[in-house]
């Protein structure tokens, strides 16, 4: 598995060629959901957030992969409302399962919080793993990496207090679609290593149902 240092350095090369698409993309799903919180008193946001996140992560999964001439600034929402009650489901399984946790006391529902990091890019990147499965395989491929993806995302703090001091600019215009690109080589690669162990199989990611 690659290291942190060599995905971002990655993410980076990505995310330059690509720079405009990535900045719109993420700057249309964000208006999209505050406007949606804004008129529904959250109740739209809260709907459209799972597939829009999904057709995010899917989005920046391809410009990390190098896809980015077949990516555009409508890909999250083409692909986030095509199939949208299965991955609406899958992401509210997934904050059924935390806040459950959650009641345990606080890290319990960290802990699956992370186990379920990857539920969002798998609802995007596999089209026929059923909602509930999701879940399931990103528990199996985060099984050993929940630390990983702990130190990965801590490596990122000192951009999002430079992003303080803008004002937020600096996390629009750079920071945030930066890391989704990072985040989605890391998915890319926990994925790939849970493949190569037999923690989950192509056939599963390609739709077989879990035992």
């Amino acid at each position: 598995m690659k290291s942190r240092a060599e995905i971002k350095d990655l993410a980076k090369e990505s995310f330059r060629i690509t720079y405009w698409p990535c900045v719109g993309a993420s700057v249309l799903v964000s208006l999209m959901l505050a406007a949606c919180a804004s008129f529904t008193l959250g109740l739209g946001a809260l709907i459209l957030t799972g597939p829009m996140t999904a057709g995010l992560c899917y989005f920046f999964t391809q410009v990390f992969q190098g896809s980015g001439s077949q990516v555009d600034i409508g890909t999250p929402f083409s692909v986030g409302f095509t199939d949208f009650g299965r991955k609406l489901g899958g992401f509210l399984w997934m904050l059924l399962f935390v806040w459950l946790w959650s009641l345990l006391f606080i890290i319990p529902g960290i802990v699956k919080s992370y186990a379920y990091a990857m539920t969002p890019y798998i609802l995007g990147d596999c089209p026929n793993v059923r909602a509930q499965d999701a879940l399931t395989l990103s528990q199996r491929m985060m099984k050993g990496h929940k630390g990983d993806l702990f130190l990965f995302q801590l490596s990122f703090i000192g951009w999002q207090l430079l992003s303080c001091l803008t004002l937020g600019l600096l996390s629009l215009f750079y920071v945030d679609p930066y890391y989704q690109t990072a985040a989605a080589g890391f998915y890319l690669e926990v994925r790939e290593d849970a493949l190569r162990t037999g923690a989950v199989t192509l056939a599963q990611l390609n739709g077989e149902p879990l035992l």
